[in-house]
C-alpha cells in the first residue's frame, strides 16, 4: 500500500507512525497538497492527505477512516483503540479534540501565510479555539497518572495528541509550551522518544504565500 502526504501534516504522521506501530508494510510518497496537486488528484480529487492506496487500486482517505481499516486488520487484540464501550468513546473524544486541534493550527497557519492582510476575527477564534483545547486537554491529561491516555499501552489517542503537539508547537509556538502545558509536554516528550515518533517526523515548513 501507499501512503499519500508528508510527515509535517500531523493527519499523515498520526496514520504512519500507527503503520509501523503495526508492523504493516507501506510505501511512503511525500506529496504537497500544494507542489504536487496533480499527483494526489488521481487519487483524491480533494487533494487532501493522508490518502492510501492499495495494491489492488482502492483508495481511503481521512485519518480516522484510515485507522478504523488498520484496527481491523491487526485485530481487536492488537488495535490501539478499544473495540465498544466507555474507552472507545473517551478515546474517540480525544481524537477528536487533537485532530480539531491540528485543524484550528493548520487552518491558523494558512489565514498568516496565504492572505495577504490576516483577518483579525478569524485568527483570534482559531487562537481562543486552539487554547481552549490544549486547556482542556492539559487538565485531563494531568489527571491521569497511567504511562499513556488509557493505561500502560499506546493508543491512537496517544498518538493524536502528540502529533497534534508537535505540529502546533512548530507552527504556532506561542500558543502551546511546556510551562503552560507541562502535562502535554511531558506526554508528548514521551511520545516523541519512542523510535517510530523519532523515524517518522519532519519539520514544519509553511508554504509560501
Amino acid at each position: 500500500m501507499i501512503l499519500i502526504g508528508q510527515y509535517d501534516s500531523p493527519f499523515v504522521r498520526r496514520v504512519a507512525i500507527a503503520l509501523r506501530l503495526y508492523g504493516v508494510p507501506f510505501v511512503h510518497r511525500p506529496w504537497s497538497t500544494f507542489g504536487d496537486a496533480d499527483n494526489i488528484a488521481p487519487f483524491n480529487p480533494l487533494c487532501r492527505v493522508p490518502t492510501l492506496v492499495f495494491e489492488d487500486g482502492e483508495v481511503l482517505i481521512e485519518s480516522a477512516a484510515i485507522l478504523d481499516y488498520l484496527d481491523e486488520i491487526v485485530g481487536p487484540e492488537k488495535a490501539m483503540m478499544a473495540a465498544h464501550g466507555w474507552e472507545r468513546r473517551q478515546a474517540l473524544r480525544i481524537c477528536a479534540l487533537a485532530t480539531g486541534l491540528a485543524d484550528k493550527a493548520v487552518s491558523l497557519v494558512y489565514e498568516r501565510v496565504l492572505r495577504r492582510d490576516p483577518l483579525k476575527l478569524w485568527v483570534e477564534r482559531c487562537a481562543a479555539q486552539i487554547g481552549g483545547v490544549l486547556e482542556m486537554l492539559e487538565n485531563e491529561r494531568s489527571a491521569i497518572a497511567s504511562l499513556y491516555w488509557f493505561g500502560g499501552r499506546i493508543g491512537h489517542a496517544d498518538i493524536a495528541v502528540a502529533c497534534a503537539l508537535r505540529f502546533t508547537s512548530e507552527a504556532h509556538p506561542s500558543l502551546f509550551g511546556p510551562l503552560r502545558h507541562p502535562a502535554l509536554a511531558a506526554h508528548a516528550a514521551r511520545c516523541e522518544a519512542l523510535p517510530a515518533f523519532r523515524e517518522i517526523a519532519q519539520k514544519f515548513n509553511p508554504p509560501s504565500g
